[in-house]
């Protein structure tokens, strides 16, 4: 018997055009794949090869809905080898089960995102919860590792894989710009850096401010955009993130100092550019029946309700700035998801994009249609992107003030709109929130698009800290404290069945001491 899986066709000649994908079939035979016409008509030696098109990206039809149960984190700080990243997966993936009232027995699958570091790092941070022998999953997208991760655990959610997965996003870095450790073999982004030298020559500058600086030229040249522009989205990401107890940086700068910081890469100075950090970041995702067990929960419980990974478009090597870092992707992501979603982008209050340079911000509100096409710029100068304006985007300070440890960043960014969809962000909500919309970006290129919603339907409305303090896990707000946990805490969410104390050796120790 064959077995025969159907291939998108576009056509086998100029002029004769064949209708539906079932017209050519791969049947396999003992393991041998033979090609075969199913339609009847044969062709004709004299006739051109078949040609195919690529699937079009569609919102992906969901079997089951998915949750976002409980989220942690930790602090993001400067690199300075003092922390280790099993340290910083525990703190986020104890405070995240606490935060779902859920013990790690409960968790079917486990996802770990990081891009620094060796093989199975994530089996290392999960055994310290316990040894239950679940899948584990380690996760590298470049920049859009956490929410790679986040997708993958709906994925698994959705299509009825599991119930509870626990994904932990973490990162140990090296002080300074961006480096590549394996000079022994193609980069995964040498055609786009070469892209670059074709188009915009190289300097001394460091690649990734080079490149996405120089998409901050090409929108200046085109749309008018001006350095001051810029300016104003580092000034309003330093300005929110000192209402973010995690943030690396909780300083504010007026624009004058903004623009005169060192030029890195024009229009880009040094306030302009995201550092490298260390830190985690965690999220429970469950299913509805997981969900529907813990009526009691369903207030804080977050819908996942469109996303949509994408990888590049063939026009990220038109020889367009722009589009080399991955505009077409984003904005292909942005409509599948917000399909999905059933969500129109007015209706969007709350973002957290991918800003590791107030450039890729000022070219991701354009391609995810925050602005009308060519007007990121105005978009800017009209306070649309802070309190009192259209929307509020990035609340926690954006990648430029808060950090970006690489893994988890994407599950920082789900942290933050979780909280504010629940009303816990108490300090800098957007108040009648009902969509917010999260964009996680890699070079290589990878970016993720993902809509949330309050799983109730309702409209945020902020929730005094003592309230939450008094219901959740934690004890405290986390969305405005960035606070620890007791020992009896731990013992709450660490296996009961499979707990091992080689495993975790002095971690949670070295934790607690540093609360």
């Amino acid at each position: 018997m064959e077995a025969h899986v159907p291939l998108i066709k576009k056509g086998l000649s100029k002029g004769r055009m064949q209708q539906g994908a079932d017209n050519l079939r791969l049947p396999i035979k003992d393991g041998t794949v033979h090609w075969k016409r199913t339609d009847g008509f044969r062709t004709k030696k004299d006739q051109s090869a078949p040609t195919y098109t690529h699937r079009s990206i569609m919102a992906p039809k969901q079997k089951a809905p998915c949750y976002v149960l409980g989220v942690g984190m930790t602090k993001f700080i400067k690199p300075r080898g003092k922390v280790d990243y099993t340290e910083l997966g525990f703190e986020a993936g104890v405070k995240a089960m606490l935060d779902a009232q859920v013990n790690y027995d409960e968790m079917d699958t486990g996802v770990a995102c990081y891009c620094y570091g060796d093989s199975t790092c994530g089996q290392r941070v999960f055994y310290q919860f316990g040894m239950t022998q679940i899948p584990i999953y380690n996760v590298n997208n470049n920049c859009s590792t956490g929410s790679t991760g986040l997708h993958l655990g709906r994925t698994m959610i959705s299509g009825g894989m599991a119930d509870a997965v626990l994904v932990v996003g973490f990162e140990k870095m090296f002080p300074g710009s961006l480096q590549s450790f394996f000079n022994d073999r193609a980069n995964p982004t040498g055609t786009t850096a070469e892209m670059m030298r074709a188009t915009r020559g190289i300097t001394n500058a460091p690649g990734a401010a080079q490149m996405f600086g120089n998409a901050g030229r090409e929108y200046m040249e085109k749309y008018g955009a001006k350095l001051e522009d810029f300016a104003e989205i580092a000034r309003v990401n330093h300005e929110h993130s000192k209402r973010n107890p995690y943030s690396q940086f909780q300083d504010e700068y007026s624009l004058e100092q903004v623009m005169k910081a060192t030029m890195i890469h024009e229009p880009l100075t040094k306030l302009q550019c995201c550092p490298t950090s260390d830190g985690g970041a965690a999220a429970v995702l469950v299913s509805q029946d997981f969900l529907d067990a813990r009526p009691h929960l369903k207030d804080q419980a977050v819908l996942i309700a469109g996303q949509q990974l994408c990888t590049d478009a063939a026009s990220l090597f038109s020889r367009s700035s722009i589009d080399l870092m991955g505009y077409e992707m984003t904005k292909t992501a942005a409509k599948a998801a917000l399909t999905e979603a059933k969500v129109d982008v007015e209706d969007v209050k709350v973002v957290e994009l991918h800003d590791c340079f107030s450039a890729n911000e000022m070219i991701v509100i354009d391609a995810l249609g925050l602005s009308e096409h060519g007007k990121a710029h105005e978009y800017v100068r009209n306070k649309g992107i802070t309190y009192g304006g259209k929307r509020v985007v990035n609340p926690s300070g954006g990648l430029i003030s808060k950090g970006h440890p690489l893994g988890a960043t994407g599950l920082a960014q789900c942290a933050e709109l979780v909280w504010h969809l629940r009303g816990w962000a108490n300090n800098r909500l957007v108040d009648g929130t009902t969509a917010a919309l999260q964009h996680n970006l890699g070079l290589g290129g990878a970016v993720v698009v993902t809509v949330y919603k309050r799983a109730d339907g309702k409209k945020c409305a902020p929730v005094s800290s003592e309230e939450i303090g008094k219901k959740n896990g934690l004890g405290y707000n986390p969305a405005v404290e960035a606070k620890g946990f007791t020992k009896a805490q731990v013992d709450k969410v660490l296996s009961k069945t499979a707990k091992s104390e080689w495993a975790l050796q002095d971690t949670q120790q070295k934790v607690e001491a540093r609360f």
